[in-house]
């Protein structure tokens, strides 16, 4: 049993996909959740940082030898394979496309922020439906907490780290007033959850 607050609810579709957020703090709260996620995790887990667009990011190479997953940084009009980690390149939205592929754009960045969570929680929300869960962790702006609220409109789930156990706290409790996620915990809690919704067991 989960310590974290969690919603009880209906019985739903298996997960197909997850999507995470994340800004101050990134790195250090990916290094928990990240590889917590087991090579059975069959799905695509995409994730957007805020990182700066003149030069290249490394979050790909950094995670790649931690991780169970495969780790890649996505492509325009990539298909988006299930058992990866993807991060969004910087310097683009990253988009899900109604086929399951990604798509990058250069519209005008969101909340000050090219990649921005909520253009990713989005565009999946449109393509997954009820079978996304989109993560938020630490951040110090307002991104993820209007695409988290697509998400649950779309029947998705939405599970949100702890803002006392946040580096940044703006963000989580952001998403939590605004989106009235399903669960609310620890990073080693958040990772628990997304394996069980995915796996089909109960937290």
């Amino acid at each position: 049993m989960l310590d974290g607050k969690w919603q009880p609810g209906a019985v739903r579709p298996p997960i197909e996909a997850i999507a995470v957020g994340a800004s101050a703090g990134a790195v250090e709260a990916l290094g928990v959740l990240l590889p917590a996620l087991p090579l059975e995790l069959n799905v695509p887990v995409i994730v957007v940082v805020h990182v700066p667009p003149n030069r290249p990011s490394l979050m790909a190479e950094l995670f790649a030898p931690r991780c169970a997953l495969d780790v890649r940084e996505a492509e325009d009009k990539q298909t988006i394979a299930p058992g990866t980690i993807w991060f969004a390149p910087p310097g683009y939205h990253l988009l899900v496309e109604r086929d399951r592929s990604f798509a990058l754009s250069i519209d005008e960045p969101v909340n000050f922020s090219r990649p921005a969570i909520d253009v990713l929680f989005s565009s999946a929300a449109d393509t997954y439906r009820d079978r996304l869960l989109a993560l938020i962790l630490t951040g110090a702006n307002q991104d993820g907490a209007a695409g988290a609220a697509d998400v649950r409109a779309a029947g998705g789930l939405v599970a949100v780290q702890d803002p006392e156990t946040a580096h940044a706290a703006t963000m989580p409790a952001l998403c939590i007033e605004r989106a009235q996620p399903d669960f609310v915990g620890t990073l080693p809690q958040l990772a628990q959850y997304a394996c069980a919704r995915v796996l089909g067991t109960t937290p």
